[in-house]
């Protein structure tokens, strides 16, 4: 099969290895050339995702059997057309649509399925923002439509930071659309991710929960399995079922959710492998999240995900401006028991881009803390240079 990927960077190349040892084709798409996925794909197109005349071009130009999309900036509206023509959108052209703007799939969360949610408002301008906050509270988190990584979030905790939090929104966010979320603080003891599996012809199923850490809104350190409650479990596989159902096709959705006292809050969901299911290189599970994602597309039959290992994944950040990083202290991490690594190939750094992941692993009786730490830990071993 021909697979069109639109997207191509660390989660696009763990998907495109996992598609090469099972003999598909790959085009992989970005807007720079030699982004980590086109270092290992058949072939490669620089474009501007967001221009539906130039999406068109190559769609046309490669047929593909498949689009896979990797990023949230892409001119998603045509991929109802693309379907029309025969072409399988993963997961289906409303998941991605819907999943590429928050608007879209928090309505559909809140209102459609009556999923427990933050409380939340929707703004345009600075004066629409300060009315949303006044309605959802202090403290409350501002976050762009459009964005991934973390990229123009903050945290509202006094009415100074108001217009701070608003350019930054602004600055942060990805595609043509200015607007933004404001989601009330809740009040969290812990956050998961919980890939979920969609089949064509076979029932949804789930991994073992991800717990994770986030700074800046971006994922620091993931772990596998994380501490849940199993009335908990059941809750977020619940509302995970709801959602992907409604939304429709087959493929590996991240959906995450914050465990509270109240009970468990619908956050967020991404229509395709999560930076947290990176865990899931460390070989916690019989198939990783890029060849589950891989199998669902292709209707491969996934009989059962089991449990194999505790493991957990932590970032290795730059903090400089770079056209040509270079790392130093991976022999470091490379003689260490139970430990792995992976460096992303991107060809320039900045200040907390994430350039690549130590990965450790140990036996399902370790303490799941012990193993995050050691990443954690090792994690600091490796320096990315300018």
């Amino acid at each position: 099969m021909k697979i069109l990927l639109l997207g191509s960077g660390e989660l696009g190349k763990e998907f495109v290895i996992a598609a090469q040892r099972i003999g598909q084709t790959i085009i992989a798409v970005d807007s720079y050339e030699n982004a980590p996925a086109m270092q290992v794909a058949h072939d490669f197109e620089v474009i501007n995702m967001l221009d539906g005349e130039a999406l068109d071009r190559i769609v046309a130009k490669h047929q593909p059997d498949f689009i896979v999309p990797e990023i949230e900036a892409i001119r998603t509206e045509r991929f109802y057309d693309y379907e029309k023509q025969g072409i399988t959108v993963v997961p289906s052209a409303k998941a991605a649509n819907f999943t590429m703007n928050r608007k879209a799939i928090r309505d559909l969360a809140a209102k459609e399925l009556g999923l427990r949610t933050a409380k939340y408002k929707y703004a345009t301008s600075a004066e629409e923002l300060q009315k949303a906050v006044q309605e959802v509270g202090i403290p409350c988190v501002v976050k762009p439509l459009m964005s991934s990584s973390g990229k123009g979030q903050s945290t509202i905790k006094t009415e100074s930071d108001i217009e701070k939090a608003w350019q930054y929104a602004v600055a942060g966010s990805r595609g043509d659309v200015i607007e933004v979320i404001v989601e009330a603080f809740v009040n969290f003891d812990s956050e998961i991710t919980l890939l979920t599996i969609t089949q064509n012809n076979n029932p949804t199923l789930f991994c073992a929960p991800i717990g994770h850490r986030q700074e800046r809104g971006d994922y620091q350190e993931s772990w596998q399995p994380a501490l849940v409650s199993e009335k908990d479990l059941y809750e977020a596989q619940d509302m995970a079922e709801k959602i992907t159902e409604a939304l429709g096709g087959a493929g590996l959705f991240g959906v995450e959710f914050f465990l509270t006292k109240e009970g468990v809050y619908f956050s967020e969901l991404s229509p395709r492998p999560h930076d947290t299911g990176m865990v899931t290189l460390a070989g916690t599970q019989n198939f990783n999240e890029f060849e589950l994602h891989l199998r669902a597309i292709l209707s491969l039959p996934i009989f059962e995900i089991t449990l194999e290992k505790a493991g957990a994944s932590a970032v290795i950040l730059a903090s400089e401006d770079s056209t040509n990083p270079t790392f130093t202290g991976i022999e470091k991490v490379a003689a260490l028991p139970k430990t792995d690594f992976r460096i992303f190939g991107k060809p320039t750094s900045r200040p907390y881009r994430r350039m690549g992941v130590v990965l450790s692993h140990d036996t399902l009786s370790t303490p799941i803390n012990e193993v995050t730490e050691r990443a954690k830990e090792t994690a600091k071993l490796v320096t990315v240079n300018s």
